[in-house]
Formats: C-alpha cells, structure tokens, sequence
C-alpha cells in the first residue's frame, strides 16, 4: 500500500461551467474528471478514499454509492476549511499519511503520487508537495526555494508574488502528501486563518505553520506538467479532452492498432483493444469496452462498455453493454441494446435491433428485424422484417427460439411463445401459440383472387 488514506476535495461548484452538475462530475472523454483523480489514486496503491463533496452533493454520493467514504463541506470557505471537514475521516489512519489532492486535475497520475510518497517517507517530511515546472505559471502559487535550489522555503500565491517570486517557474499543483499526525492538531481555526479578500483557509498555510515549527517540508517535481492541469470552463474542459484523446490515440497506434484515418476516432481511457485490430473513422469507443484481436470497428460505429471476441466486424452500428462473440458481423446500421449476449459466427444484419436477448452461435438475422427479450438458439435463420412481440403495454413478456429454427419473412412473435428446435413459421405468419420441434406454423388468411376486379376511379 502506498500511504494510508487519500483526501480527494471535491465539493465546488465551477459557476464558470455553466453546469447544473458539480464540476468534478464534469467529463474529461466520456469519464468524470473525479473518477480520474481516484483512478489514479488507486493505481498508485491507496485504497482508503474520503471525497470532500458541497455543490449538489447527492449527484457524488449516488455516483460513488459505498465504494468510498464522503464528507459534506456545507460552507465552501476554502481549500483549508475542506480538509479540516475529514479530521474524523483520516484519524482511523493516525501514525500513517495523507495523500490530499483536487478532484477537478483529472491527469494526476499514478507514478507521481507513488514517486512522491517514496520521497516523502525516505527524507522522513511532514509534508511533500507534489509540484511541477511550467513555462507559463500564471495563476499557480510557486514554489520558494533559496535560489531556486535546496528545500521548500514556503508557497507564495501569484497574487501575493514580487515580480521576482513571479519569475519562479515551479509551482504547487494543490496535490500534498502529509504525516496525520502533524496534519491533524493543526486542522483548526485557530491555527488556520482566513484574514484574506476572500475569507477563506487555504491549506498551503498548512506548510507555512509547518515550516515555523521546524518540521521537514519539500517538495516533489514532476516531470508530467499535465498533472497539475484543471478547467474552469468548458472551453478548458475541452482541452483536457483533446489532450487526453491525442495521448490514448497515440499509444494505441504505437501499440499496432491500425487507424488510416484518425478523423472523429474518440476512445474512452479505460477501453482495451487487441491486437491486429482496425478502428475507422468516425467510430466512438467508451466506456470498459474490450476488443478482441483482429477486428474491426467502423466507419461510423459506437461501442459502449462491450465485450467483443476476434475477428469480429462492427460497421456502422452502435452497441450497449453487451457480450459479442468471436468472427461476429454486424451492420451496418444494426443497434445492440444493453444486456445482449451474442454468440460466435452470428450476422447480425442491417436495421436489425437487438434487446436484452441472446442469440446462439451461427445464426443469421440479417435485416429489418427486432429482437427483444429472447433466447434464440443456434443456427437459427430469422428473416426479413420479423418482430418478437414482447410488450402489451404494461409488462414485458419473453420469446423462445430453438437450434436450427427458420422464422420466415415478416414473422411476428408474441411473445410469451416458444418456437421448437428445426421449427418452420411461413412468411407473414403471427405465432400467438407454442411451436413444437420440427412443426410448421402457419398464421395467415389464406389467398383469395376477384378475377377481372381493377382499382376505383379516382373520379
């Protein structure tokens, strides 16, 4: 384990984003900025979690359920004033340390938070600051040392910098690694202050107290200057998102996935994909979604937290938490709804619409077709324009189809109805009762021909 527990601070508002939502909650590529910062925190091995959470706090908690532990910042009065609200929270872990960092810098990685916790206990400091050089640091509080070199001397906000203090270019990234037990006697009031503009404690105060106290401080400087990178709006939030598209794209390419065409490919930071595997343009990959190897997705698709085996071809079709077997083919224009099982060599055709069913290996439903609630077996032919008929308006009700069935054109089921294994229904057929094995249905107004009859005149 690296430290003991980790305070994320999470309650503000963003009134920049122009959002209903807390900004944390706000997505960097299809994820919460939030789930990023405990991402990381638990790749670098810390496990005890606690968010600060104020704006619309439920949205948080609904979000986080019990995975981890939240504390209200009813007034929002500072960084310093959050902290103080997890003193009950971190004292389970008196003797160890605190990792504290903002929920809002969604690239916070694991490796700093790690390197930084090594530096920390190996020099033995009360408190580590994770800080970064930056070219343009406008807007940081910097990091003072004597002559830019030796240990942390203290933090001066870029309001209150000379124009010398300006000029440093390492900064505090708002990320600290702390001793909880010289945190905690500190967290309070009284030696916290909040004489400034905005009446607020700030928790970089924390290492000046430490400092006059004679207590080790110093810092750690990344060499990953995204890590200390947030959005106040949406045009940053936007930044983020492209950075963080380019850097996913780019080790996929490295990696061997192939994109000729890299144009309006969007993929998710926690999708995985296989080797040999071709993604064209305009596809949309999110979620945990994992690729087989040899496929390809694309044009025009989007796969949300799917599961599909190899040489499996997506095309222009968008499917939803779904299982999808190997040398599958489906499109285009096919829509996979959550909850579909889908077995290998099945082809799923154009327009067809899948809905919380599972279909067996090797069957063909290749067009204009839906599908919902059933178990459909293997080897099954459905035909153009069928319907599993499984909503009366009030309930829904499941369909059943056996190995080796062949459902004819524009057959619709109304489900609940079973259809037996190697059963035939004749086109235009409406099953409304059980089909035994090797039967055939047919559920039709027998043809009448009016020879010599011809349409009305319209005059």
């Amino acid at each position: 384990m690296v430290g003991s527990c980790a305070v994320i601070l999470a309650a503000g508002e963003g009134k920049r984003m122009k959002s209903d939502r807390p900004k944390v909650m706000l997505n960097v590529l299809f994820k919460p900025m939030l789930r990023w910062v405990i991402d990381s925190v638990l790749a670098s091995g810390t496990k005890d979690i606690c968010a600060i959470v104020g704006f619309k706090e439920e949205v948080i908690k609904s979000y986080l359920g019990n995975e981890f532990e939240t504390v209200s910042q009813y007034e929002r009065r500072g960084t310093g004033h959050a902290v103080m609200q997890a003193k009950d929270f971190m004292g389970k872990f008196s003797g160890g340390d605190v990792l504290v960092l903002c929920g809002d810098a969604p690239f916070m990685d694991a490796d700093t938070i790690r390197t930084a916790y090594e530096k920390h206990i190996s020099e033995g400091n009360a408190a580590t600051i994770i800080s970064a050089e930056l070219a343009e640091p406008k807007g940081y509080g910097r990091i003072i040392r004597d002559n830019g070199i030796g240990p942390v001397l203290g933090i001066v906000e870029h309001k209150d910098a000379s124009e010398k203090q300006r000029r440093i270019k390492e900064i505090n990234s708002g990320a600290y690694w702390f001793k909880i037990d010289k945190l905690l006697p500190i967290l309070d009031t009284e030696h916290l202050h909040n004489d400034n503009a905005q009446n607020e404690y700030y928790l970089p105060e924390v290492i000046t107290i430490f400092l006059k106290k004679g207590y080790k401080v110093n810092a750690y400087k990344t060499s990953n200057t995204e890590a200390v990178m947030g959005a106040n709006d949406c045009l940053q939030l936007n930044s983020l998102s492209s950075i963080a598209r380019k850097k996913i794209l780019d080790n996929l390419l490295v990696s061997g996935v192939e994109m000729p065409c890299s144009e309006g490919i969007i993929i998710g930071p926690d999708v995985r994909i296989g080797t040999n595997v071709t993604i064209l343009p305009g596809t949309i990959l999110k979620g945990k979604t994992k690729i087989g190897s040899s496929c390809t997705v694309g044009p025009n698709s989007l796969v949300d937290s799917c599961t599909i085996g190899d040489n499996t071809v997506v095309n222009a079709s968008q499917c939803y938490n779904s299982k999808i077997g190997s040398r599958v083919e489906i499109g285009p224009f096919a829509h996979i709804r959550p909850e579909c099982d889908i077995g290998e060599e099945v082809r799923i055709g154009d327009y067809v619409e899948l809905k919380k069913s599972k279909v067996g290996s090797g069957t063909k439903i290749s067009h204009l077709t839906y599908i919902g609630d059933t178990s459909v077996g293997t080897d099954v032919n459905i035909g153009c324009g069928c319907v599993t008929a499984n909503y009366d308006g009030k309930s829904k009700y499941k369909c059943t189809i056996g190995n080796g069935a062949f459902i004819g054109c524009n057959t619709n089921l109304v489900a609940p109805v079973k259809v037996g294994e190697n059963a035939v229904t004749a086109a235009g057929t409406t099953v409304t009762a059980d089909v035994p094995d090797n039967a055939l249905a047919i559920g039709r107004k027998r043809q009448e021909l009016k020879l010599g009859w011809s349409k009305p005149s319209k005059r």
